[in-house]
């Protein structure tokens, strides 16, 4: 396949299918991308991004993962790292040099490969890749410290390790004479000079630029992506790759910055992220020769396995001592370090130019570099969600909601969920109506849930859906809004939404369709009128389904009045009632919903004929909100 149009095209939806087959079967996404690209390139040689792109290729690629650091940048904020900023310096400033070294000594001894060669590879591998990480820690829900720690890690230590492989690589042509010592020395600490000095600069300006209102809310994502190229590129003049510690820096400095429009830029260079490292690991991977593969020997699993099981640990156990850090946190981020487009990138690149200047054993530095990157891909890919469950450093087994507003309502939602063994949390401004929460035993967080310290202390990972339950209709429809790009946005409700009023309030008391959440309940119930059933002494139930009570036999033992919310399934996962296309619940699912009192049910069945009287005594003596079991269900029905 030799049409570039065609080549992009079956690349771009490859990718993408891949990220979406990722996502629903629950595996890793850069496995699959891995996969593809292995498939299209070695195995069938159906293409070859690199000979077919031509001189295209490399500065596509380096552009490429200048677009992705920054964008990696751009979610490390300072008040993220409190806890772990002194881990995260020795794990960048002394295990990376560390890492290196060791790496570089196995390359020789273990992988025989000469000093040149065995030192720019260690210093290849001293990256761990974004492009790896993110996926997989949006995948495998860990704790506030140990992601942090990986994520802060894997951004920073890519440019920090391309620029040790570019610095090594220049070095062996100054020693072959094809480059001045003096001036390697001097260019070299420009480029470091201008990489941070330009990238604090640049991220400073357009924070400015943007806040003054110097730019149109529509122009800004494409004048910042539009700067990041630019800034790759002009500090690439002064040295290879250094470019890629521009952006990053610039993207570090703009995440820090009060900038209003900062999330809405975020989620444009996510989008455009996605596409990229979707491209990228497809392009990189079937640009490999079948020859480099097979010419890999006994050696690099020996290599791989120093690599791996012995110098990743001491590096990270060393430079992490008295850091602050947990043994199940270091042992965590001791096995986690997937290699990523970085590596495999700078690799091809400096390759090829060893070859030429007679390494013959520069092609086995592709070829390792390669096996290190698949090895790493598959072992932590599949294995960080275990190791992470058996050491306890997971968030929570299973979905939570998240509330917000705390109302006598939502604490006896939340009151019911906790029984239900759902993580739940409420969220109220209100002291008062926070104490109240308080003493009803449920997890509470006091303060502006919009406001930028929520976002930094409060882990939103753990929560898979969330309820706007304030007094303040436009709030929840703010709420919601804001967090449904996060949360997703079929996973957001709030009670009373602009769809729950009457026809008669005309088009201009209507919210746009696009704002708020899902309404809560079917039909729409306001505030006041949820407030008004909880005075009236409605209260939550929870009941679980069976063959014999089915959902026909729950809705025959309850008064019409009664509003199913959600239920639960044996695998916990929580369907919403209201959800477009919740369907119905079936055998084995938990029920919890909104009704009457139980007074008020049985006089309505005993009008229905359906309960007598010594039945609804018997039924007004147990405990409201009691689980109906089988046999109860078969003696009211």
């Amino acid at each position: 396949m030799h049409d570039l149009a065609m080549q992009l095209a079956v690349i771009g939806v490859a990718g993408i299918a891949s990220q979406w087959l990722a996502w629903r079967f629950q595996i890793p996404a850069i496995v699959m991308l891995l996969g593809v690209g292995l498939l299209f390139g070695p195995v069938t040689g159906l293409m070859n991004p690199r000979a077919d792109f031509g001189e295209l290729y490399t500065p596509l690629v380096s552009t490429a993962v200048a677009i992705i650091l920054f964008e990696g940048g751009l979610t490390l904020n300072f008040r993220e790292i409190r806890e772990t900023s002194t881990a995260v310096r020795r794990v960048v400033l002394v295990s990376g040099p560390m890492v290196w070294i060791m790496t570089a000594i196995t390359a020789h001894y273990v992988g025989a490969m000469s000093w040149p060669v065995s030192i720019i590879l260690g210093a290849l591998l001293v990256v761990t890749g974004p492009t790896v990480i993110m996926p997989l820690l949006r995948h495998a829900r860990l704790r506030p410290r140990p992601a942090s720690m990986l994520r802060w890690e894997a951004i920073l230590n890519d440019p920090v390790g391309a620029l040790f492989a570019v610095v090594s690589f220049e070095v062996y042509l100054v020693l072959r004479g094809a480059h001045d010592a003096e001036n390697l020395f001097f260019t070299t600490i420009l480029a470091l000079v201008v990489a941070v000095a330009g990238g604090i600069i640049a991220g400073r300006t357009l924070a400015r630029f943007f806040t003054h209102g110097h730019a149109p809310e529509y122009l800004k994502a494409p004048i910042l992506l539009a700067v990041v190229v630019a800034m790759n590129a002009v500090t690439n003049l002064l040295l290879e790759e250094a470019g890629l510690l521009t952006v990053t820096v610039m993207g570090v400095t703009m995440a820090n910055a009060r900038l209003a429009s900062l999330n809405e830029l975020r989620r444009f260079k996510e989008t455009i992220t996605v596409l990229l490292v979707s491209g990228l690991f497809i392009i990189l991977t079937a640009s490999l020769q079948r020859s480099v593969i097979l010419s890999l020997e006994w050696r690099v699993v020996a290599f791989l396995v120093m690599v791996l099981v012995v110098i990743r640990p001491i590096a990270i156990f060393v430079s992490t001592i008295g850091a602050g850090l947990e043994f199940k946190e270091r042992l965590l981020v001791s096995w986690i370090a997937p290699r990523g487009i970085v590596a495999v990138a700078v690799a091809g690149l400096f390759g090829a130019t060893l070859s030429r200047y007679g390494l013959p054993d520069a092609d086995r530095m592709v070829a390792y570099t390669f096996a290190v990157v698949a090895a790493t891909i598959i072992l932590h890919g599949f294995t960080l969600q275990p190791l992470a469950r058996i050491l306890d450093l997971r968030v929570t087994n299973r979905p939570g909601i998240l509330i917000v507003g705390a109302s006598r309502f939502s604490i006896a939602l939340a009151q019911r969920l906790k029984a239900q063994n759902v993580p739940v949390l409420i969220a109220d401004s209100n002291w008062s109506h926070i104490s109240e929460a308080r003493l009803a035993e449920v997890e509470v967080w006091f303060g502006e849930i919009l406001s930028e310290e929520a976002h930094h202390s409060l882990d939103l990972s753990r929560f898979d859906h969330m309820i706007a339950a304030t007094d303040n209709d436009a709030y929840n429809a703010l709420v919601c809004t804001d967090f449904g790009a996060e949360i997703g946005r079929s996973e957001v409700f709030q009670i009373s939404s602009a769809t729950g009023r009457p026809q008669t309030s005309g088009a201009r008391h209507t919210m746009h369709f696009a704002l708020g959440g899902i309404p809560l309940f079917k039909p729409p119930r306001s505030y006041n009128q949820v407030r008004d059933h909880v005075i009236d002494g409605w209260a939550f139930q929870a009941t679980r389904l069976s063959e014999e009570f089915g959902i026909k036999e729950f809705h025959d033992t309850r008064p019409d009045e009664t509003l199913p919310i959600l239920w639960i399934r044996p695998s916990q996962e929580i369907i919403f009632a209201a959800a477009e296309g919740a369907g119905e619940p079936g055998p084995g699912d938990t029920i919890v919903s909104f009704g009457p009192p139980r007074a008020e049910r049985d006089q309505e069945k005993i009008v229905r004929g359906t309960l007598t009287e010594r039945e609804a005594r018997r039924e007004r003596a147990r405990k409201t909100g009691e689980e109906v079991s089988t046999k109860q269900a078969e003696g009211t029905s």
